[in-house]
Order: structure tokens, then C-alpha cells, then sequence
């Protein structure tokens, strides 16, 4: 088979639409009339409305944009996604999701089966999730990721961030950190023959990394350090478009989570779960940028915020049992067969991991 029938050039999506920095959401209503968009259905995370609702909607009026339809999403099962998307009126000519992941999931693929622009205004950056081209959502009741599309529009507002709680910034570091581990894997599959690797989209990943590594401050309350985190987390966003896969952005450290959301009695918030899997799987890879990792995870602040309320360790070593399982024919390191008694060794002697999973 010749190369050019393996690997051809792709058309992307990318966000036609894309602010990012104080005082956005009063906006929202402006950028949509410069792009044409009139007739909106907006979809509110649970309690986002209380808080942005008032500066939005005067917004939304005063330009003329007419909300035609708006909810509060509560549950993200795909059967009531796709009823509720083709109950909508015809004259709606794009959504708009405002809030954190079920919002943007629900609105995102309503959007993608409507085939209409859909614009995420996220107001944590806890995950990569609001520019990524999937939706997290309930498939016959198992949490899934469903093909979707990237957004038309991103709307950051750097003035809900700076009031989001720690968690959901530490959140965000480990989602954004797990790039290095998520990269190794996908190197490594494509070594051995199981993957195809896209060095573009690589690079994209790569330089969501350096956009959060070559700050002059760790200090996540600062507004240098929470765009340079949007930024970061968009880009990682693109690049699982450009790839066509999750590959650049979830690897091994995406497994344990998912492993953990299965194990444990309080799964913690996603990100800090794969950041602290992150720290481990670097380890197991003998990752060279291995020092970047405890860099970012100790000068931010995020270990020190996972000591307070650290994993229980028998639960993260059912995960890991689980974890290599959880995608078939699916290569990370811990598809290594000594991967699991490396990692207990690591568990029993590494300092750091001694004082997060007890």
C-alpha cells in the first residue's frame, strides 16, 4: 500500500470565534451579532445562571440577540440530549453552553446533531473539555466520549475564573500537565506499530505545555497565570482535533481516572485525579521531562493541595489494576507487563507519592 493511500491531508475545525480576558460575558451578545447569529438556545450549568445570568442577558438584549430557548442542564444522557435538540425551534441558529462540563457537553453535542454553531463560554477552566471535539456524556448508563465537533466560539471571562475555587484551577494543572505522560504513550504506540502518530498535532501539545511552563509565575491566583492556563488548555483542546484522536491529551494518567471514577467511594475532581496519576506514570515512563512535572505540580501549589485530602491508597491500587482495561488494544505504559509491580515499588518508596496516596 503506498503511504499517500495511509496518511492524507485533513481539513480542521478550528474556533471562528475566540475571546479571551476580562469582562467577556456582558460581550457575549456583540460577538454574536458581529457573526451573524441572532436567535440563540442557552444551556446554564446548575447555579450559573444566579451568577452570570443578569450581565448576560443585558447583553444579549441590548444587541438584539433573541434567546430562544433556555435550561438548566442537570443530567447529560444522550436519548434526552438528542430529544431536546430536535424539539428546538428552526429558528435557532446557534447554542450557546455557559458553565462547566455538563453544560458544555449537553449544548455541544445538541449542537453537533443540529448542525449549528455552538459557542462554549466555560466558567472554570478545569479540563480541557470546552475546545475539545468530544462530549463526556451517559450512553444506556455508562459515562462515555461521543463524537462532537470543536466550538464555532470560545468565551473565556477572566473575571468569573479569578472567583472559581482552588480546586477547579488545581483541576485544570493536572489536566494540563498530563500532556507529557499522554505524549510519551502516543510516541511509543506509534513505535510499536499500533498507532499513527501526527506530528503537528504533537507540536500543538507540546506548545500548550511551554504557553504554562515558561511563565514567570506559579502564583494561580494571578491573572498572568489563569490565561496562560485558558491558553493552555485550548490549544490542548485543538490538538485532539487536528490528531482525530484524544491521543495528544490522554494517555495512561486518563486510564487511572477513569479507573478511579470506577473505584472510589468520592472520586475527586478529574483534573487532580490525572494530575497526581501524571506524577506516577512519568515516573513509570522514565519520562525526560519528568522534572517539569514535579515542578509545575509542587511550585503551583497542587501537591500541597492534594496532601490535604490525599488518595486512599488501597482504592488507587484497585484503579490501577483496572485501568490498562479500560481501553482494549490500547498502549500506555501500563500495558507493560511489570507496569503494576513498578508502580506498587513507587507507591511504597517515592516520597511525594508516599504523602498524596496513603
Amino acid at each position: 500500500m503506498r503511504l499517500n493511500q495511509i496518511y492524507t491531508n485533513k481539513q480542521i475545525d478550528i474556533p471562528y470565534l475566540l475571546k479571551i480576558g476580562e469582562g467577556k460575558i456582558p460581550k457575549i451578545g456583540k460577538y454574536l451579532i458581529d457573526k451573524e447569529i441572532k436567535n440563540i438556545a442557552l444551556f446554564f450549568g446548575e447555579g450559573i445562571e444566579n451568577i452570570v445570568g443578569e450581565s448576560l442577558y443585558r447583553g444579549l438584549k441590548t444587541q438584539g440577540v433573541a434567546v430562544k430557548y433556555n435550561k438548566t442542564v442537570t443530567n447529560i444522557d444522550i436519548d434526552a440530549i438528542t430529544h431536546t435538540a430536535f424539539s428546538l425551534s428552526p429558528e435557532i441558529n446557534a447554542v450557546v453552553g455557559v458553565g462547566g462540563g455538563k453544560a458544555l457537553d449537553f449544548a455541544k453535542y445538541a449542537a453537533y446533531l443540529l448542525k449549528i454553531p455552538y459557542i462554549s463560554v466555560p466558567t472554570a477552566v478545569s479540563n480541557d473539555g470546552f475546545c475539545s471535539p468530544s462530549s463526556s456524556l451517559t450512553v444506556e448508563g455508562k459515562r462515555k466520549s461521543v463524537k462532537s465537533g470543536i466550538p464555532f466560539g470560545v468565551v473565556i471571562d477572566l473575571d468569573v475564573i479569578k472567583s472559581n475555587p482552588a480546586v477547579f484551577l488545581y483541576s485544570g494543572i493536572g489536566d494540563m500537565v498530563s500532556k507529557i505522560t499522554a505524549l510519551s504513550d502516543w510516541k511509543t504506540a506509534f513505535k510499536k506499530g499500533s498507532e499513527r502518530f501526527n506530528d503537528f498535532a504533537s507540536l500543538m501539545a507540546y506548545n500548550s505545555l511551554d504557553i504554562l511552563f515558561l511563565k514567570h509565575t506559579f502564583d494561580i491566583r494571578s491573572p498572568e497565570f489563569q490565561r496562560s492556563l485558558a491558553n493552555s488548555l485550548l490549544i490542548s483542546g485543538l490538538s485532539m482535533e487536528i490528531a482525530g484522536t484524544s491521543r495528544p491529551a490522554s494517555g495512561s494518567e486518563h486510564l487511572i481516572s477513569h479507573a478511579l471514577d470506577a473505584v472510589s467511594r468520592n472520586p475527586k475532581m478529574h483534573g487532580i485525579q490525572v494530575g497526581a496519576a501524571t506524577y506516577l506514570c512519568a515516573l513509570l515512563q522514565n519520562n525526560a521531562n519528568f522534572a517539569d512535572v514535579r515542578s509545575v505540580l509542587t511550585n503551583t501549589g497542587f501537591l500541597d493541595f492534594v496532601r490535604q485530602a490525599p488518595f486512599d491508597k488501597k482504592e488507587f491500587l484497585e484503579a490501577l489494576k483496572k485501568a490498562p482495561e479500560i481501553k482494549k488494544n490500547y498502549y500506555t505504559v501500563l500495558s507493560e507487563p511489570d507496569a503494576f509491580a513498578r508502580a506498587v515499588r513507587l507507591l511504597d518508596t517515592d516520597e511525594i507519592l508516599r504523602q498524596i496516596i496513603v
